[in-house]
């Protein structure tokens, strides 16, 4: 009779206390059973630390002030962490993700990548270097429908790809709840710790990613029109961009964070020579196939129409609601794959460090577009 497997020993950067993120991150962590939470710098308050270690049951001696003294002492223990993930604010994702990638610990690191295309570069070259794992957390990839669009496309069920068309409306930054105290906005709004980009950076880069990872083109240049509308906001909250792909398709990208009325609306329309697919996060079980001269068909999870791609990442039987926090998971499953050197499809496709380093450059340029006022930019 085989034994079950050990879980994956992970630590955690941030996440304290009703950090909303980091509860994400540990949910999905623990829904496949392939990881067990030991250790962690919780926050940059040690007080704050401790207390959020003692709520997860995490051994005190394994609550550490900081990550520099978390990366030397965890990497000495011979039950020390094998994988770490980090889901601190967008500045404070390089200097751990360095110090545990030098302590030979591989890293899991909430996007975009760096708040900076410098430190994503150098990031980059550290993984590298290190031959160890690196995931971003680019979760909407996990959605099984999406891995179902994806597989269609590859298989040219659409033929040429010519236009997408992505969209990311929020409307939580409405109004300059900033100003209040409000944590996530406070950080988010502000250039020294967001980066540059605001809706841009926070939802933009989900946008971008989904639309590569989807399509399986890549955008070689984009054109960008930046506007903060609530007064006194130092970063975007709206974002309009043009794409153009190498294969010379065309599409446009809106992220936006005060647009009234949405909530999480995360959408994206591929149109090909032959069909066409409709995909909306917020009914992420269905997709909408469209071929030419024919009605449109629903193709749903866990059904009939769903594929190998779609299947080998669903959980339960149609009819039964997956979401964002199985999407979520499906990527720590396939990393947890990927630390084991098990071959799946789903270790093949959880974003890497280059895939956090487009994110930062896709940012570059888009600021970089705007600010020149709004002239194509190429993204490498």
């Amino acid at each position: 009779m085989s034994s079950k497997k050990a879980r994956i020993r992970l630590g955690m950067v941030g996440g304290g206390n009703g950090a909303f993120i980091g509860e994400v991150h540990r949910m999905a962590a623990r829904l496949d059973d392939r990881y067990e939470l030991v250790a962690g710098t919780f926050s940059s308050d040690p007080q704050r630390g401790k207390e959020s270690a003692a709520q997860l049951g995490i051994d005190s001696s394994r609550s550490y002030d900081d990550f520099a003294t978390m990366a030397t002492k965890e990497s000495a223990r011979e039950d020390g962490i094998q994988a770490v993930a980090i889901v601190t604010p967008n500045h404070l994702h390089f200097a751990p993700a360095k110090a545990f990638l030098e302590a030979g610990i591989h890293v899991i690191c909430d996007k975009p990548l760096t708040s900076s295309l410098d430190d994503a570069i150098a990031l980059q070259a550290s993984a590298k270097e290190s031959k160890l794992l690196f995931a971003v957390t680019y979760n909407y990839s996990g959605y099984p429908m999406v891995r179902q669009a994806r597989e269609m496309i590859a298989s040219g069920e659409l033929g040429e790809i010519r236009v997408v068309q992505v969209e990311y409306p929020q409307d939580w930054l409405s109004t300059d709840i900033e100003s209040s105290g409000q944590k996530q906005a406070a950080w988010r709004t502000d250039p020294a710790l967001a980066g540059a980009g605001g809706s841009l950076g926070d939802i933009g880069t989900h946008a971008f990613h989904l639309t590569e990872f989807i399509t399986g083109l890549k955008v070689k240049s984009i054109l960008a029109d930046l506007n903060a509308f609530v007064l006194g906001r130092k970063l975007d909250d709206n974002a309009q961009l043009l794409l153009r792909f190498g294969n010379g398709a065309r599409g446009s990208l809106w992220a936006s964070q005060v647009a009234v009325g949405h909530e999480n609306g995360l959408r994206i329309r591929v149109y090909g020579e032959k069909a066409s697919l409709h995909w909306f996060q917020e009914q992420p079980n269905q997709l909408q196939f469209s071929v030419l001269a024919e009605s449109p068909r629903i193709l749903s999870r866990g059904g009939a129409t769903a594929g190998t791609s779609a299947n080998s990442v669903t959980r339960i039987p149609g009819g039964h609601p997956e979401g964002f926090l199985e999407a979520f998971a499906n990527i720590y499953t396939g990393f947890a794959d990927a630390i084991e050197g098990t071959e799946s499809e789903n270790a093949a496709l959880v974003p890497d460090v280059d895939a956090g380093l487009r994110g930062v450059r896709f940012i570059e340029a888009a600021v970089t577009s705007a600010n020149n006022g709004g002239v194509w930019r190429s993204i490498d």
